[in-house]
């Protein structure tokens, strides 16, 4: 497992023993959306909580938390990763609170939703075994599991938040969509690409004198100029801005 991966794991499973020695926690842990206000610190604490009817609960997640988990944070970095995870838990929070604001919600099932977009966003055709034997890929995993959260959500819940689930994709990928812009290679990209056209200034056009330009670069400069008064200056690339801006007469 990745250093992330291992630490959540851990915490979810020593949050679980403490709620089994102490019943209090997990009412002091859980999430009822409509409290968030007097109870800020449950939007954190509910997603490393669990029912503690049955192991199911926690031992689906960490599963999937396993399963997931460790090539994306491999893909992200350690430090996307967990902000990735915890804003997934906490939109997932804040979802519910729309939708079912008044339910005590527990569990790390938003978080690791997100996780699970995060990996068929960057791997959609990696194949997942449900139940060790259904082959699905990854993208039609996130797209069923979508739907079915969607309608059980709207048919009644059944005891799932499953807004909360909802809220993790969402939290993951716009954190994701964010990350992405501001990764290095997409502001290196950026730079390279300079300023959009609209910014790059084009100066007094109509005072350029064809016959004062060397002709070769005449029918370049003419043809820019026709360019403009059929189509406006809007229509003109960066490339061509900077390069009838060699001929405008500049002001003294």
């Amino acid at each position: 497992m990745t250093p992330w991966v291992k630490r959540l794991v851990f915490a979810n499973i020593a949050v679980y023993l403490l709620q089994m020695s102490l019943p209090g926690i997990t009412r002091a842990f859980a999430l009822v959306p409509a409290l968030l206000l007097v109870r800020p610190w449950t939007i954190i604490t509910y997603m490393f909580a669990h029912s503690t009817f049955g192991l199911t609960h926690i031992l689906f997640n960490m599963f999937a938390l396993y399963i997931f988990g460790p090539r994306v944070e491999m893909r992200l970095g350690e430090k996307h990763f967990i902000r990735m995870y915890l804003i997934a838990g906490v939109t997932g929070g804040l979802l519910s609170l729309f939708f079912t604001p008044f339910a005590s919600i527990v569990g790390a099932s938003g978080a690791v939703f997100g996780v699970q977009l995060a990996f068929a966003m960057y791997y959609p055709r990696e194949r997942i075994y449900i139940w060790g034997v259904i082959p699905v890929e990854a993208r039609l995993l996130v797209i069923l599991m979508t739907a079915m959260t969607l309608y059980g959500g709207f048919k009644g819940g059944g005891g799932v938040a499953h807004f909360a689930h909802l809220g993790g994709y969402i939290g993951a990928f716009l954190y994701l969509k964010w990350a992405e812009k501001r990764s290095p290679s997409k502001q290196w990209e950026a730079k390279l690409a300079g300023p959009p056209p609209s910014k790059i200034p084009l100066g007094d056009w109509r005072s350029v004198d064809l016959a004062r330009v060397h002709e070769v670069n005449r029918d370049e400069v003419q043809r820019i100029l026709q360019k403009i008064e059929q189509q406006g200056e809007g229509s003109l690339s960066a490339q061509e801005r900077v390069f009838l801006g060699h001929f405008v007469p500049t002001r003294s």
